[in-house]
């Protein structure tokens, strides 16, 4: 049994609820994105004392913290770098990567039009690069450590007509990957990051824009996203939700609902070189949040 999706509770979850949480905007969109997977997972959780599910949204990061570290939520699944924010605040812990679509890793790639002046990553210094929000791991955590990494100093912008310090790096959110590949493409800005998975999606880059633009830079692969629970979920509960979404690619019966998970076509554990990864995706996250923010 899984019951609705809410905003907001008043209380815990009782025992033997197990409560899956989600950052979103569009609850409806979500809800019927989770619920098929969790109504996979609780009835093979029954040995754990597990009986019932539930879907609980927060509108934002600092919202989800409260309810991980509450335990209004107890597992939740995210990108990289909002499942280390989730951590940082909440005391979270990473129980399994995510593997989706059959990609486990990915990569930002800052891109520039071919017929303009920047070559070269050190280039953008007194220029501006169109990203997408706070929340995305690939188009604003990665890229702005990225510039910081690089000895350049981002600063945040009032739009796109707004000109950066010369001895900085202005960037401007445009929301959408389209919308930032249109920002380049109108010369609205000089550079835009996003995923190499969105690099070659049509979807998100038209060919026709795609025709003009040139990748300057590459930063080094991270995980596709991470499966997170709270820090004081019980072992017990912990170790079987583990071994229920490990087994659960090689289980036909859980195919639909992991397609529906957001595209998921996998779970793996998270070996040393990925928490490598992870801590210094962590450790980066710090870096922008004392640096930038």
């Amino acid at each position: 049994m899984v019951a609705g999706a809410t905003f907001d509770a008043a209380a815990a979850g009782p025992s033997g609820e197990l409560v899956l949480g989600r950052i979103s905007d569009d609850p409806k969109v979500h809800y019927e994105q989770l619920k098929p997977l969790l109504d996979y997972v609780v009835p093979r959780m029954h040995d754990v004392g597990i009986r019932e599910g539930r879907i609980l949204m927060a509108p934002d990061a600092q919202r989800m913290a409260s309810y991980l570290r509450r335990g209004r939520v107890d597992w939740v699944t995210e990108t990289a770098g909002t499942a280390m924010l989730l951590q940082q605040r909440s005391g979270a812990r990473p129980l399994l990567l995510t593997e989706r679509n059959g990609v486990r890793e990915y990569s930002t790639v800052v891109f520039v039009r071919r017929d303009g002046p920047v070559q070269r990553l050190d280039q953008l210094q007194g220029h501006s690069i169109a990203l997408q929000s706070t929340l995305s791991t690939s188009s604003y955590l990665v890229p702005v450590l990225t510039l910081l990494q690089n000895g350049l100093r981002p600063e945040i912008l009032l739009g796109p007509k707004d000109e950066p310090a010369p001895d900085a790096v202005g960037y401007v959110f445009a929301r959408s990957e389209l919308n930032i590949a249109a920002y380049v493409h109108k010369r609205l800005v000089t550079a835009g990051a996003f995923s190499n998975l969105d690099w070659n999606d049509e979807r998100h880059l038209p060919p026709s824009f795609k025709h003009d633009f040139r990748i300057i830079y590459t930063t080094e692969p991270i995980p596709r996203a991470v499966e997170m629970v709270r820090g004081d979920l019980p072992p017990a509960v912990q170790r079987r939700l583990h071994e229920v979404l490990l087994q659960a690619a090689s289980d036909p019966q859980a195919a639909p609902a992991l397609h529906k998970f957001f595209g998921t076509s996998g779970f793996y554990p998270v070996d040393p070189a990925s928490q490598r990864e992870l801590d210094a995706l962590r450790e980066g996250l710090q870096r922008v949040r004392m640096q930038v923010e």
